[in-house]
C-alpha cells in the first residue's frame, strides 16, 4: 500500500505541466512498475500459478502489470505514435486503482452496491423511458423556439436530464420565455417544465437514490434485525421457564 500511494504521488506531479517530460519523475515512476512486475514474479513463484490466478485481485493486479509493460520499451524501441504513448500512460493511473484492495470491508461494500444497482435499475429505466418521452414532446414543441436545448432528440434529451438533477430548471424555461411574446405559451410552458422537474427530478430521482441508499444499508438493518430476534427468542424462553417454574420455588422461604 505504502509503494501504490508513493507511485501516486509521483503520477500527480507528473501531471503539472512544469514536470510533464520530466526525465527524473518518469524513470522514478518505471522504478516503481519494476517493483510491481517483481511483486507479480515473487508471489507466482511462492503460491503458484494456479493458486496465484485463483485469487481475483491477483488475476487484476497481473493484467495491470501486463498492461503497464510496454511503457517500458519506450527506451528501447522508438514508438513515433503519440497516441498509443497516451494510451500507455494511461496504464500508469490504472495502477493506482489497485489501492482499492486495501479499502476496509470492501467486500461488503461490492456487495452493498450490487444489490443497490440491482434494486434501482427498473427506476433507472423508468426514468431513462420518461426522460425519451419527454425529449420527443420537448424537442416537438420547443425545437423551434430553442434549438440549442432542443434542436433534436439527443439534445433534448440532454436537457431534460439536466431538468431532473435540477440543474437549468429556471433558465431553460427563461430562455424559452423571452423569445415567445404570448403570456399564455409562457404560463403553460413554465408549468410544464415545473412539472417535469417535479416528476423526474425530485420524486424519480429522490426515489431511485432512496431505493439506492436503503439497498447500500441492508447489511446493517439485517444485523439490527438479527440481534432483535435473536433478543425476542431470549425473551421467549425467559417467560417460558418462568411459566412453568414449580409454584412451591416461586414461595418465598420463612
Amino acid at each position: 500500500m505504502l509503494v501504490i500511494l508513493m507511485n501516486a504521488a509521483v503520477v500527480f506531479m507528473m501531471y503539472f505541466p512544469e514536470y510533464a517530460n520530466n526525465r527524473v519523475l518518469e524513470l522514478i515512476d518505471n522504478g516503481f512498475l519494476l517493483f510491481f512486475v517483481i511483486e507479480a514474479i515473487v508471489k507466482i513463484a511462492h503460491l503458484k500459478p494456479k493458486q496465484y490466478f485463483a485469487i481475483g485481485w491477483n488475476r487484476f493486479d497481473f493484467a495491470i502489470v501486463i498492461g503497464s509493460l510496454p511503457s517500458l520499451f519506450i527506451y528501447i524501441f522508438p514508438i513515433p505514435n503519440t497516441a498509443l504513448l497516451i494510451i500507455l500512460r494511461l496504464f500508469r493511473l490504472i495502477r493506482l486503482v489497485r489501492f482499492i484492495r486495501f479499502i476496509p470491508n470492501l467486500d461488503k461494500i461490492l456487495e452493498g452496491l450490487g444489490r443497490a444497482l440491482k434494486a434501482s435499475v427498473f427506476v433507472l429505466i423508468a426514468l431513462f423511458f420518461l426522460n425519451f418521452l419527454l425529449a420527443i414532446f420537448t424537442c416537438h414543441f420547443y425545437g423551434a423556439i430553442a434549438p440549442e436545448h432542443f434542436g433534436n432528440p439527443l439534445i433534448a434529451a440532454y436537457s431534460i436530464f439536466q431538468m431532473f438533477t435540477v440543474e437549468g430548471w429556471y433558465e431553460i424555461p427563461q430562455d424559452i420565455a423571452d423569445k415567445t411574446d404570448s403570456d399564455l405559451i409562457v404560463g403553460i410552458t413554465r408549468f410544464y417544465f415545473v412539472m417535469i422537474v417535479l416528476i423526474g427530478g425530485i420524486f424519480g430521482m429522490s426515489l431511485a437514490n432512496a431505493i439506492f441508499v436503503d439497498e447500500m444499508t441492508m447489511d446493517n438493518t439485517r444485523e439490527l434485525e438479527d440481534k432483535i430476534d435473536a433478543l425476542h427468542h431470549e425473551i421467549a424462553e425467559l417467560k417460558n421457564m418462568l411459566r412453568h417454574r414449580p409454584e412451591d420455588d416461586l414461595q418465598p422461604q420463612k
